[in-house]
């Protein structure tokens, strides 16, 4: 509830007094400790607290009767006994943190159970040892005072059986974490000095040789380095199909083998595992808090002082002004007060949807760092895309190259291909890639240099040369023949991504490549824009593409060759004009936009420092995921602000009844019992909401 408390050991909260939650290590397994202690308290608690009530009850049951066997006071005796252990045994820990958050001055739900449960034993206690303290108005006609220890045990009961339905829930709400923890082999085969040795999983380090056999998770993130491979990666991509793999092609840990036998070299291991990865960021989001919450926060923190503050007011009322016996009456519905009054509903209300709704969100292939995102995807009314990527593919093959005069047209081709071939980027392997398909020799390149959104240069033969967009022609001075124009405009407007090589200060010719649109792309953008969502694109890409692109997928708006520092500004612009803005790109180039934006999407096919400047992250990479955390987010809010009116609607309507305003009319009181029955009830109606979320 509150993640920026926190503990190196297991403990309590010290602002709510809930049990903190495990960071890391066997979350499954302290979840499973901590609900086994919690089921076997409860059961102790019931079995004992049932004969307490049966025997409070026993005047008004006709057909028994207790005082043909014992005295009245022996009853009381045996009450005391069965009612101590469910308090100094069952639920002495929340007395412990009743204590603690009166001696930090952070009243929570613990200082109301603690105050009303504490109150009604010692009555009771008192009242059994020392029965001439009192006066007339707490006793029966034997002179026994009236004893209260069936309240305190059934109300306890009553918590405890809140407390396990909580952390059951909460195991619940983490199932996808755990499904995604089972993923991972316990073991791997590595290969060692020519011979396989099974070894535990954590003991695989990078660059250890591993061998997948038929039906075997893939242990650890890699590349195949020896035989071919059918791998299922549902569980990353949600795509039913199994992905062909080939060697050097890469290969996710958690994934399964199909029927072949290959060997991979561990790249990434333990925590730095693209699974690892996701299992703690849905493990930080849950932990994380909505805005939303300070709401519940704010009222929090003044919530018990006024309870105590009524419940006091009650007695005071009850004792002057009600009927008698009037110190009866005023004592037990200031119990009431304080018992059906506990703000646990309250504090649940944003924390179990959160919850939940990161791990639904994980299910359908949506990671959110944190709750805020949740909350902000929910209000987004502007969505600003990359091209390359995000909208398409990014795996764009060589299309075109032609010659502007003094080379041929295959050696174009060999001099884009030679500079590119030190180049990361999607259009540059599709360029080498293409040129070796034709055969074409690449030589090497001296001082060679990216320019960011502009291209790539070096030196060959002492003359310096380069390949890019005509950003990258203003660096080299130099200008595209005029009759030449006219055709690099046409594989433009056609699609294509279109690159000049320019050597000294002449543009000697230029190469394209095509990047095919996403086939989900389309409906995508069309279901955000029924969502009331303006999608518009920012491309470092030509304005004939990108108009050619924006055009097929009917896009609200577009701009072109576009920098780092554009996509950063425009973003900027349009938040600064009361815009909520979405960035969703793949690149490096994207990082400062996605930063700047209130809600970064990252693409998992893309860049690790695109998806570390993110808030969201669409682990299949299309645009569809968008769509999904949009709705998800919406469901998500939706249902905290459905707890939040529960749990305020719920006090607002429990502690005026319990303190007594309808017994003028309808003579109508609450007993603390039935208090406390409210109570859970209302905690479980809370979990029981957000527990929905999960067939959403």
């Amino acid at each position: 509830m509150h993640p920026e408390v926190k503990s190196d050991r297991p403990g309590s909260c010290p602002v709510c007094g809930m049990d903190l939650i495990p960071m890391a290590g066997d979350v499954e397994s302290e979840e499973e400790k901590a609900y086994k202690s919690m089921s076997k308290r409860f059961w102790v608690a019931v079995v004992l607290s049932v004969p307490v009530f049966f025997i409070a009850m026993s005047d008004y049951i006709p057909f028994i009767n207790l005082e043909a066997i014992a005295p009245v006071k022996v009853w009381a005796w045996i009450q005391f006994a069965l009612a101590t252990p469910v308090l100094f045994y069952s639920s002495w820990d929340f007395f412990i943190r009743g204590w603690n958050s009166v001696r930090r001055w952070s009243p929570n739900m613990w200082t109301l159970i603690s105050l009303g449960v504490g109150a009604a034993y010692l009555f009771s206690v008192l009242g059994l040892l020392f029965p001439g303290f009192f006066p007339s108005e707490f006793k029966d006609a034997q002179g026994n005072v009236h004893l209260y220890f069936e309240a305190a045990a059934i109300i306890l009961t009553l918590v405890l059986l809140g407390q396990v339905l909580e952390l059951r829930a909460h195991s619940k709400t983490n199932s996808a974490i755990k499904a995604l923890l089972n993923m991972v082999p316990p073991i791997a085969r590595v290969i060692r000095n020519g011979e396989e040795q099974e070894i535990p999983l954590e003991e695989v380090r990078v660059g250890d040789t591993l061998l997948v056999k038929p039906g075997e998770k893939v242990p650890v993130d890699g590349v195949l380095t020896s035989g071919t491979a059918i791998i299922d990666e549902s569980m990353i991509t949600g795509e039913p199909v199994p992905a062909e793999k080939e060697t050097g092609s890469k290969v996710t840990g958690g994934t399964i083998n199909g029927k072949t036998v290959f060997e991979m070299k561990a790249e990434k291991v333990g925590s730095d595992t693209l699974l690892a990865q996701i299992i703690e960021m849905v493990n930080e989001a849950s932990r994380s808090r909505a805005p939303i919450q300070k709401l519940a926060d704010v009222v929090a923190k003044y919530f018990v002082q006024i309870v105590v503050l009524i419940a006091t007011l009650t007695f005071i009322v009850w004792y002057f002004w009600g009927p008698e016996p009037a110190l009866v009456f005023a004592f037990v519905n200031a119990i009431s007060v304080l018992v059906i009054a506990c703000p646990c509903a309250l504090g649940l209300a944003t924390p179990m949807s959160i919850m939940v709704g990161t791990g639904r969100m994980a299910q359908s292939g949506v990671l959110v760092k944190d709750a805020a995102a949740i909350e902000e995807m929910n209000k987004v009314d502007t969505l600003i895309i990359d091209k390359t990527g995000t909208l398409t593919e990014g795996k764009p093959s060589l299309k075109g190259y032609k010659s502007f005069g003094r080379l041929t047209d295959i050696e174009v081709l060999k001099y884009a291909a030679s500079i590119d071939a030190g180049s990361e980027h999607p259009i540059a392997d599709a360029i080498v890639a293409g040129a070796k398909e034709k055969g074409v020799d690449i030589f090497k390149v001296a001082d060679f240099e990216s320019v960011t959104g502009k291209g790539v240069q070096a030196v060959y033969k002492n003359e310096k040369f380069g390949l890019g967009n005509q950003r990258l022609l203003e660096t080299f001075s130099a200008k595209i023949p005029e009759e030449n124009r006219k055709t690099a405009e046409k594989w433009q407007t056609g699609g294509q991504t279109v690159m000049f090589l320019v050597i000294g200060n002449k543009v000697e010719g230029m190469v394209s490549v095509a990047d095919a649109i996403k086939k989900t792309s389309a409906k995508a953008v069309k279901e955000l824009q029924k969502l009331g969502i303006h999608v518009h694109m920012l491309t470092g890409d030509n304005k004939f593409t990108a108009k050619a692109v924006a055009d097929e997928l009917g896009l609200d708006g577009f701009e072109a060759d576009c920098l780092p520092e554009d996509k950063y500004n425009k973003v900027k612009e349009l938040q600064q004009q009361g815009h909520i803005v979405a960035m969703a790109g793949d690149g490096i180039n994207d990082a400062p936009a996605l930063m700047q934006a209130n809600v970064g999407v990252a693409m998992g096919t893309g860049t690790d420092i695109a998806m570390q400047s993110a808030e969201v992250t669409l682990i299949k990479g299309d645009l569809n995921g968008i769509v999904r955390a949009r709705e998800l987010s919406h469901k998500v809010m939706k249902n905290i602000k459905q707890n939040l009116f529960f749990a305020f609607v719920y006090n607002s309507v429990g502690v005026p009844i319990a303190a007594g305003v309808l017994y003028p009319v309808f003579g109508l009181l609450l007993s603390p019992i039935i208090a406390a029955a409210a109570m859970s009830f209302s905690s479980v109606s809370v979990i029981a909401n957000a527990l929905r979320l999960r067939r959403q």
